[in-house]
């Protein structure tokens, strides 16, 4: 064997076919068959006999339409914790964007359709081998918008205005330490010099402001976030 041909061979990409339908299991370990550049390692149609075969084939990628149910993604899962470098990609998927971002999650390397070419696929197997991934661009840009998606939440989870809202001023600082104290509105009002119409309209925007159902709930909720120490 010479140079040439040790090159080759060290570049043959090792597949193991993992698919329900025989005739389409069948069809398509033929079709990579004929592609010097890929290695079939092992065709199987249930996901679970096949664990052991596939883990000890030490196969780079593995190619499979088992991703239907919790079951099959479950066996994904323990596929990909087990086996360190192997590559998952999907084929015969429905554009359903919600499998696709579970696929993502999971860690799959490839995502076709099933009007996906026998080519395609190919393509898709050595885009694999290289480290790169291939997926339709509608379900990339899904995958964007819901990453952009929860950046925004968390940016409005900790948006400073969202603290604003529950930081009081003084003023109500003050009227929340005499309400922990005991006081009445009426008392309130006399030891601060205002109405008890004033008072009852700090105490709503103070209930507002930091959702509290009661009076006492404002001074528990205000005094967790140690507002009232400060006074």
């Amino acid at each position: 064997m010479g140079q040439t041909d040790d090159i080759k061979l060290s570049l043959r990409v090792s597949v193991y076919l993992l698919a329900e339908n025989r005739l389409l299991r069948d069809t398509l370990a033929r079709l990579l068959r004929k592609r010097s550049e890929i290695n079939v390692v092992g065709v199987s149609r249930s996901s679970e006999t096949a664990k052991a075969e596939l883990i000890s084939s030490q196969c780079e990628v593995v190619l499979t339409d088992c991703f239907d149910d919790t079951a099959r993604g479950d066996f994904l899962q323990d596929l990909l914790d087990q086996t360190s470098g192997i590559k998952v990609l999907l084929f015969g998927m429905n554009e359903d964007p919600d499998v696709f971002l579970k696929a993502v999650f999971l860690g799959i390397c490839g995502f076709l359709l099933k009007d996906a070419s026998a080519a395609e696929i190919v393509a898709a197997v050595r885009a694999a081998a290289r480290g790169e991934a291939t997926c339709p661009p509608s379900l990339c840009m899904s995958l964007i918008q819901h990453l952009s998606k929860k950046r925004q939440e968390k940016l409005e989870t900790s948006d400073p205005q969202s603290s604003d809202r529950k930081t009081l001023t003084p003023r109500q600082l003050q009227l929340l330490r005499l309400v922990a104290d005991g006081k009445t509105n009426k008392e309130i009002a006399a030891t601060l010099n205002l109405s008890q119409f004033t008072v009852k309209n700090h105490m709503r925007r103070v209930m507002r402001q930091v959702e509290a159902a009661s009076r006492h709930d404002a001074v528990s909720l205000v005094r967790a976030t140690g507002q009232l120490t400060t006074l």
